[in-house]
């Protein structure tokens, strides 16, 4: 009887057995893998509503025409975006928000009135509310006003808002049409016109025709105060300034009626004509009792009107008077003037005739 014990026939372990650093590398690749499809289908997810979210904030809006949209100050992202969707501008007032949102807060949304073309996508309107490009409204003064009447124009405006703190020098405020924004300071638009005027004289001073009798861009506003109310005719303007000038150079009185009458009221319309014995009463502007130009302008004149004093026309005309047709017709000498004012006695005789 064999009583050795039988040899062991089972596979050896340490040859047969995989290694556990294999079994844990290929671990390893499979959870990578399994991370790198994660994040892939993170990825493709993110990059699809991404898209989706650009889409919505780039798709036209509902609005079929363009509307005025105003931006409280201080209103954030949030109550514009509900605003928006009230007015009909956009579809989704939170896409409005996560808009501003992606855009950080260095761009922040500007108060003011702004015009929304029709059809403007979110991306559209809040690049727009936050350029500060806000609808800009024409104001226009008119050439010949007093500084009180643009005061008072001013102050009934709705577009402005604030108060005026005092009524500034007559003749001071250059009259244009400026443009403003709803809310621009009353007291804001005095210094746009006070500015303006400077900038004009200044300018147009030194380019002055030669040799006229005037002292300074001051006196030369005095004379286009009196010229702008004179006539409110542009291509008379120049000769009404040249016949002013010559009488200044020959020492003759001015006789300027609206004068008169800035001496008797400020320049407030009387509702008839000149009394004999208004045109008699000596104020410091009456130019038919003072020699020279009166201490200050008559009116806010206009930017012809400084242009035709410092550019008059070439004429040795001395006088003026109404033609009758709301022109004025002009003369080089007395005896010419009396029969164009005769003419003019008459024509104003038979009107009165015929309104009888």
């Amino acid at each position: 009887m064999n009583t050795d014990t039988p040899k062991d026939t089972a596979p050896d372990a340490d040859s047969e057995a995989a290694p556990p650093e294999a079994g844990q590398k290929r671990m390893r690749i499979q959870l990578w893998l399994i991370l790198a499809l994660l994040f892939a289908g993170i990825a493709a997810a993110a990059a699809t509503g991404w898209f989706v979210l650009r889409s919505e904030l780039a798709k036209p809006g509902p609005a079929d025409k363009a509307k005025v949209f105003s931006v409280l100050p201080g209103a954030n992202a949030r109550l514009v975006g509900r605003r928006l969707k009230a007015e009909g501008l956009i579809r989704h007032a939170p896409l409005f928000e996560i808009k501003a949102r992606l855009a950080g807060p260095a761009l922040t949304l500007k108060a003011g009135e702004y015009r929304i073309p029709a059809h403007a996508s979110i991306t559209a309107i809040f690049d727009q509310l936050v350029s500060g490009k806000t609808l800009q409204h024409p104001l226009t003064l008119a050439e010949g006003l007093s500084s009180k009447d643009i005061v008072r124009a001013l102050r009934a405006s709705p577009l402005l808002a604030g108060e005026i703190s005092q009524i500034p020098p007559e003749g001071s405020l250059l009259p244009e049409t400026y443009m403003v924004t709803r809310g621009t300071s009353r007291q804001a638009v005095l210094a746009r016109m006070q500015a303006a005027m400077d900038r004009l004289l200044a300018r147009e001073w030194p380019r002055r025709q030669p040799d006229l009798p005037l002292k300074s861009a001051r006196e030369a506003l005095i004379l286009a105060s009196i010229v702008e109310k004179e006539t409110g005719i542009a291509a008379e303007r120049p000769m009404v300034a040249a016949v002013f000038l010559n009488r200044l150079r020959k020492g003759m009185r001015l006789e300027s009626d609206p004068t008169i009458l800035y001496g008797l009221t400020g320049g407030a319309p009387l509702g008839r004509g000149l009394r004999r014995s208004e045109i008699d009463r000596k104020t410091a502007w009456n130019t038919y009792q003072i020699d020279g130009l009166p201490p200050t302008p008559i009116c806010n004149p206009g930017r012809d009107a400084i242009l035709a004093v410092l550019h008059p026309a070439q004429t040795d005309a001395l006088y003026f008077v109404a033609n009758g047709r709301g022109g004025h017709v002009f003369a080089s000498n007395y005896h010419q003037h009396l029969r164009n004012v005769e003419r003019w006695r008459k024509l104003e005789r038979q009107r009165r005739r015929k309104r009888r």
